[in-house]
Parts: C-alpha cells; sequence; structure tokens
C-alpha cells in the first residue's frame, strides 16, 4: 500500500510540477526516472529536477529510457547531478 501511495505521489508531482510546456512523452520519461531512482534516499524535489534536466539534454527522437541513457553519458549525468543538488 504505501509503494503505491509512493508511487501516485511520484507521478502526481511530475504531472504538477513545471512540465507544463513538456510534451506527454517528456513526462512519461520523467515518470519513469523518477520510479527508477525512487529508492536512492534522495527527496523527491532532487530526483525531480534531475530527471527533468537529463530528459532536457537527451534528444527528442531517443528511444532509451533516461536511465539506460545516463549509463552512456556521464557527463551530461554529472551536469544534472550538481544542478539538482544530487549529493
Amino acid at each position: 500500500m504505501k509503494v503505491k501511495i509512493s508511487t501516485l505521489f511520484l507521478i502526481a508531482s511530475v504531472t504538477v510540477s513545471g512540465l507544463a510546456f513538456a510534451d506527454a512523452d517528456d513526462t512519461k520519461w520523467i515518470a519513469q526516472c523518477m520510479m527508477d531512482n525512487k529508492d536512492e534516499g534522495k527527496p523527491t524535489e532532487v530526483v525531480q529536477k534531475y530527471c527533468e534536466c537529463m530528459n532536457s539534454k537527451m534528444s527528442s527522437n531517443e528511444t532509451q529510457s533516461i536511465t539506460q541513457w545516463e549509463k552512456s553519458h556521464p557527463k551530461e549525468e554529472r551536469e544534472c547531478s550538481a544542478t539538482a543538488g544530487w549529493k
């Protein structure tokens, strides 16, 4: 039950956040990134900012998830970690 509530909270926060200009595909990728990182022990706001940053660095034609893409793009991962305050 707790996991379902946490999942709903994460998805709701992504939807309500500053993603007003993002398309549905961006929202989907960011929500998945947040789910992939939910157990990292970081505040939701930090994870969201990180995922939004990574999504913005990816091509709109990218087929990999943010989590897959970050593994082959360490420079972008470091930049977004710093931007989000992921320490």
